[in-house]
């Protein structure tokens, strides 16, 4: 795994966090993200995954742990969750996105792990299968909040993940 690039969010926060110009020379991407945001009412907040910037023919399967309880759905996005402004002061969500063969010209699958951190019975886990139809290359990605900023000192790093000769995963 090599890092590509880190995003470390300034003073003031941000409505996006963005990689763009991502190199055609590895075979997979992993995104790691720890992230809070300033939006308040929930202890957390969805984060939107936009491959290439785009909005359209994403799909996502979940299952989350939502404290006390379960639950599962699909939708027509792709979504992570961070902690929000409602969590416990100073604490930050961890977001891990797997997007095996992001060159390929055929549709994309994603995988998402995310966990909320909070102090109370409201921390939150997700997991996603996700689906991105589109046979265009991933060139960039894009985070976006629903809404409020991300939080200063919230830092997301792109790896870049080479498959050997053999096909199997190597370290680089």
């Amino acid at each position: 795994m090599q890092a590509i690039q880190t995003v470390t969010v300034g003073s003031g926060g941000a409505s996006s966090i963005e990689f763009s110009s991502i190199p055609g020379t590895f075979t997979d991407l992993k995104l790691l993200v720890s992230a809070r945001t300033t939006g308040t009412g929930q202890t957390w907040q969805l984060i939107n995954v936009l491959p290439n910037g785009v909005t359209a023919n994403r799909s996502q399967r979940y299952l989350a742990g939502l404290g006390s309880g379960v639950d599962n759905t699909s939708g027509n996005e792709l979504q992570a969750w961070g902690s929000s402004a409602s969590s416990t002061s100073n604490t930050f969500g961890s977001v891990a996105i797997y997007i095996p063969n992001y060159l390929s010209s055929v549709a994309k699958s994603l995988s998402i792990d995310s966990v909320t951190e909070n102090n109370a019975t409201a921390a939150l886990q997700l997991l996603t299968a996700g689906f991105w139809n589109d046979t265009s290359a991933i060139t960039s990605l894009e985070l976006t909040l629903n809404s409020g900023n991300f939080a200063e000192h919230s830092t997301a790093t792109l790896y870049g993940i080479l498959a050997g000769s053999d096909g199997t995963t190597t370290v680089t």
